[in-house]
Formats: structure tokens, sequence, C-alpha cells
């Protein structure tokens, strides 16, 4: 009787651990990553459309509101002060006359951050859609 002998086998490359390295990698990126980015919010640069924004809307042509923010918080419309409810009726009037009315708000560089989150929220209830955020910098 004639037996052959079995070679032995190779040893087997597993992928195994490979994968387990790279997914411990992976966590410990995303864990120890920095998502902190103020530049995460798109703003509108200066543009021709800033002159529109401030036009009167008895000229018929004015397709965006611009609002500024101050310092305290206070929304202002064409200079004038605003307080949330007259913010929200103003803006209400002007999407009936116009559905597709952007709305630019100018935040003042001393406003709180949730001063500016109230006044995007309370226009986004009273229903703007095309919601902008300008920021102007200083010239160097």
């Amino acid at each position: 009787m004639k037996l052959a002998c079995r070679s032995p086998d190779r040893p087997l490359i597993s992928l195994v651990p490979m994968i387990d390295v790279m997914l411990i990698l992976l966590v410990f990126f995303m864990v120890t990553s920095t998502y902190l980015n103020l530049d995460m919010i798109p703003f509108v640069q200066r543009s021709g459309d800033v002159q529109a924004a401030t036009a009167p809307p008895e000229t018929g042509g004015a397709t965006t509101l611009l609002v500024r923010l101050g310092a305290g918080g206070q929304p202002f419309v064409r200079g004038k002060a605003q307080s949330g409810p007259e913010l929200s009726a103003l803006t209400k009037a002007r999407l009936a006359e116009n559905p597709l009315l952007a709305v630019t708000v100018l935040p003042s560089p001393q406003a709180r951050t949730q001063d500016l989150v109230t006044v995007m929220d309370l226009l986004t209830r009273a229903g703007v859609t095309r919601l902008r955020l300008m920021r102007v910098q200083a010239r160097e």
C-alpha cells in the first residue's frame, strides 16, 4: 500500500486582524478630532444684493429683507428697532407680497450667538425659507 504524504498547508493569511486595527484607528481619530469650526455656517459675500435689501418696500423691486442684529441682540429693519412679534408680523406681510422673499441677517460682532439663533428661529417660524447670514469684515 502506498500512502501519499500530505504536504503541510501554507499558513492562511487572515485579514481580520488588519480590519480590527483599521477600525480601532478610525475610532481613535474620530474621538480625538476637533470639529469646532466656526466657519461651518456659510456666509454671503458682500455683493450688489445688499443695496436691494435696503430699498424700501414701496419700490416693489425689493426681493431681500435685511435684518441687522445689534450688539444687545435687538433686531433692526431699515434702522427701526423691532420686537419679536413686530419682526414676525413684518416678515409675514412681506412674504405675503413676495413668497420668494430672501431674508439676510447681518449680526453685530458683539451680538451673542444665542440672540442670532433666536432671530433666525423667529424668521423661520414666520415662514422664511430663503434665510442667509452675512458677515462684514474689516478692510485690511
